[in-house]
Order: C-alpha cells, then sequence, then structure tokens
C-alpha cells in the first residue's frame, strides 16, 4: 500500500510522537540520519525541536509520509538557502523511511515527493542533499536523479578510526 504524502503537515503530539519514533528507529536500524547508535527518542527530541523551530521561522519545511494505518512512516525535511547567492536551491535533510517499510519502494516513492514538493517552491532551481559515504546511499540517490557533485573524504567520525567521506548530491529541478 502506498503512503500518504501531506507538506507543511500541522504540527501536535502525533506527529512530534511520530517524527521521533521513526528518527529513533532509524538511526537504531544503522540509517545515517545524524545519529549512532543506539539513540532514545530523548536523546533525538531536541534535534526535532531544532528542525520545528526552523519551521516555524520559515527557514524548513517538512514532507511526511504516512502508512495505511497513519502512522509517520516517512519524512523528508527541506531547508531553505539565506545566502543571497544561493537561494536558487534547496537543502534535504533527514531523509528517512522507517526500517519495516523499507525495500517495498517507499524511498523512491519519498524522493519523488520531495522533488515534486521542491517544484512548487518559487525560484526553486535544484535539491541538494548530503550523505554519509560507505552505506551505498550514493546509488540509491543516484538512482533517484541526483548527481554526485563533491566529496570530502572522512568528514564524518562515526566512531573513533571510523570515518566516513560526506557525499554532496544534487538534482536539477529543470
Amino acid at each position: 500500500m502506498p503512503l500518504t504524502f501531506t507538506l507543511d503537515p500541522a504540527i501536535g503530539p502525533a506527529l512530534r510522537d511520530g517524527v521521533l519514533d521513526l528518527w529513533a528507529d532509524v538511526t537504531n536500524a544503522g540509517g545515517a540520519v545524524g545519529f549512532v547508535p543506539p539513540v532514545t527518542r530523548e536523546d533525538v527530541r531536541p534535534e526535532l525541536v531544532r528542525h520545528f523551530v526552523a519551521m516555524a521561522e520559515g527557514r524548513h519545511r517538512l514532507l511526511v509520509g504516512h502508512d495505511e494505518e497513519g502512522r509517520v512512516a516517512a519524512t523528508a525535511f527541506f531547508a531553505f538557502n539565506t545566502h543571497r547567492l544561493m537561494t536558487h536551491w534547496v537543502w534535504l535533510y533527514t531523509v528517512m523511511v522507517h526500517p519495516k517499510h523499507q525495500g517495498q519502494g517507499y524511498g523512491r516513492a519519498l524522493m519523488a515527493a520531495a522533488a515534486d514538493a521542491a517544484r512548487t517552491f518559487d525560484g526553486i532551481e535544484a535539491v541538494r542533499l548530503t550523505c554519509r559515504g560507505g552505506l551505498g546511499l550514493e546509488r540509491f540517490y543516484g538512482s533517484c536523479g541526483y548527481q554526485e557533485v563533491g566529496r570530502v573524504p572522512g568528514a564524518i567520525r562515526v566512531a573513533p578510526g571510523d570515518h566516513r567521506d560526506d557525499v554532496f548530491m544534487l538534482l536539477p529541478l529543470r
């Protein structure tokens, strides 16, 4: 069953808790979403609050996918550039699909919904994202139309002695 996507959903306790659960579950399953396992909802909460503040200030927008039972199953946050020479592209952050839904095409659906949403933003010509090297994410994003446009070797320290590349990807929208 496909996900139902909503751009800029109303923020309430159910959405907040759903995103917290999703973020913790994705991280604890080995997902590269800003944390290293193990994490709890309380570990993730301060970062989610920062995202919500940025949304309230108009700097971020949220795309959320709900499964057939109405639970938060996928997210992607957009972050707008404030530098006057870079306002023609947007960042895509915290791209997540719940582990129980992975392998069902939901990641591709999320990326297509994110591209469609970005096309509705005034003046946006491209979407950029970064991903942690060593997990095959570059291949996935490449299959969704993104091009690798840069790489910083060893920029992400997952653990002492375990450094990963920070890979920059771009999706032109026009």
